[in-house]
């Protein structure tokens, strides 16, 4: 199979429009009741339409049956089968913004309003499934075991109970509460997902997405040349004064909850003082206080009281920011020995489906490398909460709709 056109990631935001369009055509309730998405060009859907309408040919193509879409997994187990797989999992399938995940189908309204032919799409199954062989450098395994990047990260931190929530600090951050065998819709910006289907169930959560977290940190290195790698970081960001200087690293718009594909980063309250320190702690910083906006419209749509945040992905291991995170929620951050949850999470998933282990086993065996508890006075901490909100209010809407 030859490439038709280079994959567009997710940060992307060329298909804006696209998603304007569909928000004219009224589809808005309609993607959330089917998809639990929201319309945004962060998902697949506008992508494909993109691709098709942009690229020479490549309708004409779609129309013949001679295209094949599909998730990273997808192109992988393609790739590795020599074509004889085209298949994903509820879990990615239900980030394409074309999946009704609770029919577990392909949405007839959605494809025809994006003109999508079905037959491009792959074959969905649930996450712990036999999905055939695959051959890597001569070797041929079974793939047991397919989950998109934060599903499979909650499954990694054994968030097998409703109610149970993890946060990845990766390029992005993802918050997701297992909300069990119920696809519950939020009222405050967050998306519903298929977390996973083991064949015999499907496991739902609420997921919010911060575009910028990590990626704010590579922004300190690569764009201001202010630390040299990612944890000098923590060091810098030590020895800083509290001055009330704010970063909303809203690069490329702001998710959950606020959604605006218009919002652009800024920095505030800069002062003669403000140096090198503050800057990058304010950026932290700013992780702590967008998964904070998540998890407080979360708590409202789950109606639930949570004790412990487990965390993961790379900024996980900075302990000055992850103190700060336990402040400002005010409860546990648990930070497991593995912070590498997708991988494990895929892995624990293909073991399940191979007979290895259970996930009894998997809850019992879960090792805790440091747990961080609230130490700030709750007056400081609601105190810098509040300038927060006050800083990501004046970034929304910087470039209007075009």
């Amino acid at each position: 199979g030859e490439a038709l056109y280079n994959a567009i990631v997710w940060q992307d935001k060329r298909t804006a429009a696209i998603c304007e369009e569909l928000k004219r055509a009224d589809l808005e309730e309609h993607v959330k009741n089917t998809t639990g998405l929201v319309i945004d060009a962060y998902f697949s859907g506008s992508k494909i339409k993109w691709i098709l309408d942009e690229v020479a040919g490549a309708r004409a193509l779609a129309e013949k049956g001679e295209v094949c879409f599909g998730t990273i997994d997808t192109w992988l187990m393609w790739k590795w089968s020599a074509g004889k797989i085209h298949a994903t999992d509820y879990s990615n399938a239900s980030r394409t913004m074309l999946f009704d995940i609770q029919k577990l189908t392909w949405d007839e309204t959605l494809l025809s309003a994006l003109k999508i032919p079905k037959s491009i799409l792959p074959q969905v199954y649930p996450s712990i499934h036999a999905f055939g062989e695959i051959h890597i450098g001569g070797q041929t395994f079974q793939v047991g075991g397919v989950a998109g990047d934060q599903q499979a990260a909650l499954f990694g931190q054994c968030c097998f109970e409703a109610g149970s929530v993890k946060n990845t600090y990766g390029t992005g951050c993802f918050l997701l509460m297992n909300t069990g065998e119920v696809a519950q819709f939020s009222k405050f910006g967050m998306i519903t997902t298929i977390a996973w289907g083991d064949g015999e169930k499907v496991v739902y959560a609420l997921e919010g997405s911060v575009f910028i977290a990590g990626a704010a940190v590579q922004w300190l290195r690569d764009g201001l040349k202010l630390i040299d790698s990612a944890p000098d970081s923590e060091y810098y960001a030590s020895k800083a004064g509290r001055d009330g200087v704010y970063v909303v690293p809203a690069f490329s718009g702001l998710g959950a909850p606020h959604w605006d594909m218009y919002a652009r980063g800024a920095i505030f309250g800069l002062t003669r003082d403000t140096g090198k320190p503050e800057l990058i702690r304010a950026t932290l910083e700013s992780m702590a206080y967008q998964s904070r906006d998540v998890l407080e419209a979360m708590k409202e749509d789950a109606n639930l009281e949570l004790k412990v945040l487990r965390v993961d992905g790379g900024a996980a291991s900075n302990d000055l920011l992850m103190q700060f995170q336990a402040d400002q929620m005010n409860i546990q951050v648990e930070r497991p020995q593995n912070v590498e949850s997708t991988a494990l999470g895929a892995a624990y998933m293909a073991g399940i489906s191979a007979g290895l282990w259970t996930m009894d086993e998997l809850q019992q065996n879960r090792q805790i490398d440091r747990t961080f508890y609230p130490e700030m006075a709750r007056e400081n901490a609601e105190n810098l909460y509040t300038g927060w909100k006050k800083a990501l209010k004046r970034t929304l809407n910087w470039v209007e709709d075009e």
